[in-house]
């Protein structure tokens, strides 16, 4: 396995924030909405084909699709659930424990990669990681796959060195990009011009980080983008 510093340099997350004008701030309440429509605008799409499904069951002129039907219901419900329990951790406060399985987490991000043109390579050697890291973690790891929109390789990597955890996701595959807004959101910019939808997740991954006294870089190469984190092991 590489090692998750070879293409970006970890020192570089150490140095001190650029000194330039402060972005207007994001208020609590209009990150929660916009996170929220991001949420929504995921799974609405596979709550509609459930119900896509159904009205085909029920349709008494479409009895002949009748195992189309069920295939969507079936495809469409595990794609839900999968980002639903995925989300569940990313986003939200989903258990009391500090600490995460990262059997745990790698079962949940193939929840997502299942379902996207990128394939998935979990190269995490940790056990365990903490609830600010685990819910980095995840959050790389589908920003990774939104890098590449034709598809590729997202490698994660994670490992332990000293006090904190260093992580990384490698987006190698053609077309592999970031949008402005992405970037924008991983340097804790607000959105001005682009889709919120693309940012929210960047700007609220950098605030995790923050909060938690992490770093947050990316490095954007022809057909690989590669975005590098450190975070306290104990946070």
């Amino acid at each position: 396995m590489s090692d998750p510093g070879s293409t970006l340099t970890w020192s570089s997350l150490l140095e001190p924030a650029e000194s330039a004008a402060a972005p207007d701030p994001v208020s609590a309440a209009e990150l929660a909405g916009i996170l929220a429509g991001r949420m929504c605008h995921d799974f609405i799409s596979p709550a509609s084909a459930i119900v896509s499904g159904v009205d085909l069951l029920e349709d008494p002129t479409a009895q002949d699709m009748r195992e189309d039907a069920m295939r969507l219901i079936e495809a469409s419900a595990k794609k839900l659930v999968g980002m639903l329990a995925f989300s569940r951790v990313a986003f939200g406060g989903s258990s009391t424990a500090e600490n995460f399985d990262v059997r745990e987490l790698e079962k949940l991000t193939l929840g997502v990669f299942d379902h996207v043109r990128p394939s998935l390579e979990w190269a995490v050697t940790l056990e365990s990681v903490s609830k600010p890291c685990a819910r980095a973690l995840l959050n790389l790891a589908q920003l990774g796959a939104t890098a590449l929109p034709t598809g590729g390789v997202a490698r994660v990597a994670a490992v332990r060195q000293g006090g904190e955890v260093l992580m990384s996701v490698e987006a190698s595959g053609a077309r592999a990009r970031l949008r402005p807004e992405v970037i924008r959101g991983l340097k804790g910019e607000a959105l001005g011009e682009g889709l919120s939808g693309h940012w929210v997740q960047a700007y609220y991954l950098h605030a995790l980080l923050k909060e938690a006294g992490g770093r947050l870089d990316h490095h954007i190469a022809e057909e690989r983008v590669t975005l590098r984190a450190r975070c306290p092991a104990g946070a």
